[in-house]
């Protein structure tokens, strides 16, 4: 198993400060001990207008030269609009990260069924509050679940397509707004992609986003996704213990549930899962007075989770 860093962390969105370049993340991931890179699909870092060829090649060759991978690109989409227009622009986009996503060198496309989105406060900060009032559940307008089903499945049916054009593997993620299964909403990606029925969508098995975090609960979804899973993802917050080891901590701000790492690399390890798991910080970076702070407090968890992970995938 590989740790891999995902570029949203130092998008500029969650911190005070400027979004670093893309060539600066790489340095990021370089001194902080991670293998691979996966780009987020959107500005300021892999939106492929942003990209003619000589930037594509010069970003291909600078992680080449510094022996990072490139894993893939995230997609962020949203095919469960009701609008035709909306999904075909989500489809013309998608059709251009995967472009993006080969000429890089990458291999796979993180894609949602659904996105809650975000929006950005006068000084430029992320939340997911406003855009959450308008997509719990995935929810939109004048639109039946099985409707939204159904409009998600064409649009990965022709997503998958492009992508075997590009040799590319789309990998769905275990992610909200979009799932009809309250208590296993894991079961609603397996469900998508055995119909969808083709070898280019795979899947990303979140256990962060896992609504049964015991032992159990955690080895019966990665049993279940099994070969299927091609990258997976962690996020979190950390702290040290008194002896100096890193160790898990609360997430200020929010009300999320306790996340069962120990059992979810365990699992992973059981199935003979080899690909990465990439660290994504991607929640807003408060003190103690849920003052927004600065990147180096997200240098510090960077590098806490890289410690975490590295001791998780190291034990037997």
């Amino acid at each position: 198993m590989k740790l891999g860093l995902y570029s949203i962390t130092y998008s500029g969105v969650w911190y005070n400060g400027r979004a670093l370049t893309v060539e600066e993340v790489f340095e990021r991931a370089k001194k902080f001990g991670f293998e691979g890179v996966e780009i987020d699909g959107k500005r300021p870092h892999g939106f492929p207008l942003d990209w003619d060829d000589s930037r594509r090649k010069k970003i291909r060759d600078l992680a080449k030269s510094m022996g990072l991978e490139i894993i893939g690109v995230a997609g962020n989409n949203n095919f469960v609009s009701p609008f035709d227009e909306d999904r075909e622009l989500e489809l013309l986009m998608l059709a251009e990260q995967i472009r993006l996503c080969a000429d890089l060198g990458g291999k796979i496309v993180r894609v949602f069924m659904s996105w809650t989105k975000i929006t950005r406060d006068l000084d430029g900060r992320g939340n997911y509050d406003i855009p959450s009032k308008y997509s719990i559940r995935g929810i939109t307008p004048d639109a039946t679940m099985i409707q939204r089903w159904r409009w998600a499945k064409a649009c990965l049916i022709e997503g998958a397509a492009i992508a075997k054009k590009y040799g590319v593997t789309l990998a769905l993620q275990n992610h909200h707004p979009f799932l009809m299964h309250s208590k296993k909403p894991y079961l609603d990606m397996l469900d998508m992609v055995r119909e969808v029925g083709s070898e280019n969508l795979k899947c990303s098995l979140d256990g962060g986003l896992l609504i049964d975090q015991s032992d159990a609960g955690i080895a019966r979804a990665v049993k279940e996704t099994g070969k299927l899973q091609v990258i997976t993802h962690c996020f979190g917050e950390w702290e040290r213990d008194a002896s100096g080891k890193s160790m898990l901590a609360e997430i200020r701000g929010t009300d999320w549930i306790d996340i069962n790492y120990p059992a979810f690399v365990a699992a992973l390890k059981e199935i003979g899962y080899q690909g990465y798991l990439d660290f994504e910080y991607c929640h807003n970076v408060l003190d103690e007075q849920h003052n927004v702070i600065g990147i180096e407090r997200v240098d510090e968890q960077v590098q806490l989770a890289h410690e975490y992970f590295k001791n998780l995938i190291g034990k037997k």
